[in-house]
Parts: structure tokens; C-alpha cells; sequence
């Protein structure tokens, strides 16, 4: 990955060609969980529940895959997770697992949602502090993760106040809102702009770091009218402003973003492509939280749009995925 450390190589596996592929797993591919997540979530956004279940249930078959990983790398290669800890991908763990909370809230699953914000929550400050020490200037998109899992346990902390009229919990929220804001802020200082025509996919989180704040603005904003009378009129004011800007934001980084991948393709599949559908699907779910937040039914068509985009983005992912998993396994396979 661009801009992090070089990882050290895993001993070699005297197992199946599968487990051996398997250990070379970066951090980023919690990416996938992310995206699946939030594609789950737009859907549910729309009203296809049986396909936003299914969705659901494949991001929590790769978290929980993941999450095991996590913990055996952790007990049995200490030396290799705190490396792996220092990289920006690494954030993806308390990213991917506030995405996951966030989509079973929408099904009622508050104490499951709650069992998964907390963990989050606890690694959030323990990654977020190893990798700002590895920050540096020319960073790849991965550098706005920092805003992104910050603003994952924004939005989480927003639905389950709403879902279960808690006013600390979403007042925690807006101070993580206002907090990823400020991550934004020394991400983008810290971005290599080139990233825009060269970057293997992850340039989007760019924007898709502002879109997620959006929908974290948007998740606030319903707390309050879920009768906790959170905001005065004025912080109110303030917020609904704020979630609109950031929405505008991230649909001009959209179309930025779009046109150079028109402008400079890069068709080879990469993990980091990941990265693109996750802002893709986050973006329209921020689209249409935000047109019901602040009542403005027109935005509902362009994020069905975005949406369907989004959708089609991770088919494409999924399959060009699937295809080099097959044939490095293959490859791996003793002759």
C-alpha cells in the first residue's frame, strides 16, 4: 500500500493453498466489509429489505472472518499486527465494524449493534494514535481513514441514541462528528493530490471520509427529532448547514473523482477498488439520509441513482475479487 510501512512476510504456511493466500491479507481488506456494508444500508434506505439482509449477511460472515484473524495475528504474531497497526488500512477494523453496527440497528438489533460499538470504540483511540505517528506529507487516500472511523462511531452512536433515546450517547456523537471534521482537515494537508489520477482506488475515500460526515450530520439531526430535544435552535441551525455543506462536498469529490477515472483508467483490479465502492455506496447513503433529515424529497432520486451505481461498482469489485482469490490459490496449489 502506498505510503505505509513494508509489512514483514508471514512465515510460510504448511497448510492449504487458501490458508496460505489468506495470511497474506493486508489490513485494508476490511475495506470489503465496509462496502458491503453500506451497500447493505442504502438498500435498506430504499426499501429492499430481503436484499439488503442478504448483503447484511455476507459483510458479518467477512467481519467475523476478519475479526478472528485479527485476534489470532494478535496472539501469535505480535511483531507483525503492531506493524500492521501502524498503517493507515488498519483502521479499516474499527471502520468496517461501526458500518456492520450501523446496518443491524436498521433491523433492530440494538443489543448487537451495541456489543459491536463497543469493541470499536475501545480500538478506536489505541489504532488512531499508532498510525498519526506514522503520518507523513503525500499520503495516499487511506489517510482520511482517521475521519472515517472517527465519523463511523459518529453515525453509530447517532442511530442507537435515536433507536433507543439516549442523549448522551448521541451527544458523544456530535462531539465525534465535530472531532472527524478536524481529522478531515489535516488528512486532506497530508494528501498527495496526484493520488486523483494515480491512485489504485483508494483516492475516493477522499471523499468518501466527507460523505460519511454527512451521514453523520443527517443521523444527528434525526436523534433530535426523535423527541430528545438534543439542539437548541441554533445548534440545529448550525448542524443542518453543516450536513448539507458536506454532502455538496462529497458530490463534488464524486464527480472529480469519476472524471479522472474516465480521464486515466485503471481497470487491473486491485484490493484498494474496495476502497472506491465503499465512498460509492456511502455517498448515496448519505444522499438520502440527508434528503430525509432536512426534508428535501428531491435528493431521493439521485441517491436511488448512486445507489444502483454503487451496486453495480461492487458486483464488479466482487467478481474481479473472486477471480484473482481462484487463480492465487491455484497458483499456490503444489503441481
Amino acid at each position: 500500500m502506498p505510503g505505509s510501512p513494508a509489512l514483514p512476510s508471514p512465515a510460510p504456511s504448511p497448510g492449504s493453498p487458501l490458508r496460505a493466500w489468506w495470511a497474506q491479507r493486508p489490513p485494508a481488506a476490511g475495506a470489503a466489509v465496509m462496502a458491503t456494508g453500506i451497500v447493505s444500508i442504502g438498500l435498506r434506505l430504499t426499501g429492499y429489505d430481503v436484499l439488503s439482509r442478504v448483503t447484511l449477511a455476507m459483510a458479518g460472515a467477512a467481519w467475523v472472518a476478519l475479526a478472528a484473524d485479527f485476534v489470532v495475528r494478535l496472539l501469535r504474531t505480535r511483531e507483525r499486527w503492531l506493524t500492521e497497526a501502524g498503517t493507515p488500512g488498519a483502521l479499516t477494523a474499527v471502520a468496517a465494524t461501526t458500518v456492520l453496527g450501523t446496518g443491524v440497528t436498521a433491523f433492530g438489533r440494538h443489543t448487537l449493534a451495541e456489543a459491536l460499538l463497543a469493541p470499536a470504540a475501545v480500538l478506536w483511540p489505541v489504532l488512531l494514535v499508532t498510525v498519526v505517528r506514522q503520518w507523513k506529507r503525500g499520503m495516499p487516500g487511506v489517510v482520511f481513514l482517521c475521519c472515517v472511523a472517527t465519523q463511523g462511531l459518529a453515525v453509530q452512536g447517532a442511530v442507537l441514541a435515536e433507536a433507543e433515546a439516549v442523549a448522551w450517547l448521541a451527544h458523544t456523537a456530535l462531539v465525534l462528528f465535530w472531532l472527524g471534521l478536524v481529522f478531515y482537515g489535516v488528512a486532506l494537508a497530508l494528501f498527495d493530490l496526484r493520488q486523483v489520477a494515480e491512485g489504485a482506488g483508494d483516492q475516493w475515500v477522499a471523499g468518501g471520509a466527507l460523505a460519511i460526515s454527512a451521514l453523520a450530520g443527517a443521523g444527528l439531526l434525526a436523534a433530535d427529532d426523535g423527541g430528545l430535544y438534543l439542539w437548541n435552535v441554533d445548534d440545529t441551525g448550525v448542524l443542518r448547514t453543516v450536513t448539507v455543506a458536506l454532502l455538496v462536498l462529497s458530490l463534488a469529490w464524486y464527480i472529480v473523482l469519476l472524471v479522472a477515472e474516465v480521464r486515466w483508467p485503471r481497470p487491473r483490479y486491485d484490493l484498494r477498488r474496495w476502497a472506491t465502492v465503499f465512498p460509492m455506496g456511502m455517498t448515496a447513503a448519505a444522499t438520502l439520509s440527508v434528503a430525509a433529515a432536512v426534508d428535501v424529497p428531491s435528493l431521493k432520486g439521485p441517491g436511488q441513482v448512486l445507489l444502483w451505481v454503487a451496486v453495480a461498482a461492487w458486483l464488479a469489485v466482487a467478481a474481479a475479487a473472486l477471480a484473482t482469490a481462484l487463480a492465487s490459490v491455484r497458483s499456490r496449489a503444489p503441481r
